[in-house]
């Protein structure tokens, strides 16, 4: 017959298995630190040699990395989704620049629709933390940090999508973005008018997300990115424009 006695799993696999988990689902992040070897252990109710054994196979795996006199911490798991070869293409075109807000722009609604159905209240609760700071960092000179909670914000609703594939390429993406590769975030947010445009939209987001409407919720999103279209197609054009303006003064000087 075709049976096998039940075997035990040891303590150290099933520590492998939560911690595998909580990156898989995005709870820890990349380069987050874990507690302290002694804290740990005794969160998890298991012995230091078991939590070791845990470590090293998650460490072999790639999954955590050590770092001298400083700790055990989370790898950057998708930061080698794009080669550098490839990010440094994408920044040099401006249709990729294009091609990756249409992209958003079709998962983002997608996962904000999802969101609607499948996110816990809890789930919501975090999205609407997320813009309750967005709106502080609007009531600030310096929109930096109302920029960087914007890529929050949308990261927010991809987490409360529930699906860890979109969760995990959809980092990658934002890494990228947040590194510069597609456009400068700040763009966005330089004029007074167009940051308060940006803060409704997200608001308009949030409302639908709250009342759990998915036909609205993905609405919102794609009026939200092609304004960040459209907006980012005219300052290209006014780029553009400006090294005809500058050509045509120097011209004029040297008449």
């Amino acid at each position: 017959m075709p049976f096998e006695k039940i075997q035990p799993e040891k303590l150290a696999q099933s520590v492998v298995r939560q911690i595998e988990l909580l990156i898989l689902h995005g709870i820890l992040r990349p380069g987050e630190r874990l507690p302290s070897e002694r804290e740990l252990s005794d969160r998890l109710g298991v012995s230091r040699p078991s939590l070791r054994e845990a470590v090293a196979e998650l460490q072999e795996a790639g999954l955590l990395t050590a770092k001298a006199n400083s700790g055990i911490f989370v790898a950057d798991v998708w930061g080698s989704s794009f080669s550098p070869a490839l990010a440094k293409l994408f920044a040099s075109h401006d249709a990729a620049v294009f091609d990756y807000i249409d992209f958003r722009r079709d998962m983002e609604s997608l996962a904000a629709e999802r969101a609607t159905r499948l996110a816990s209240d809890t789930d919501l609760a975090v999205v609407d933390q997320v813009f309750q700071r967005m709106e502080e960092a609007h009531k600030k000179r310096d929109p930096s940090d109302e920029a960087a909670i914007d890529a929050d914000f949308h990261l927010a609703i991809i987490e409360a999508s529930h699906n860890v594939i979109m969760l995990h390429m959809m980092r990658s993406m934002y890494k990228l973005l947040r590194e510069g590769v597609f456009y400068n975030r700040q763009i966005m947010f330089r004029q007074r008018s167009t940051r308060t445009t940006l803060l409704e939209q997200h608001r308009t987001i949030n409302t639908a997300l709250q009342n759990r409407d998915g036909k609205a919720a993905r609405k919102a999103v794609e009026t939200h990115m092609d304004f960040v279209r459209a907006s980012l197609e005219d300052h290209r054009t006014a780029e553009k424009n400006e090294e005809i303006a500058q050509q045509r003064l120097e011209h004029e000087k040297n008449r």
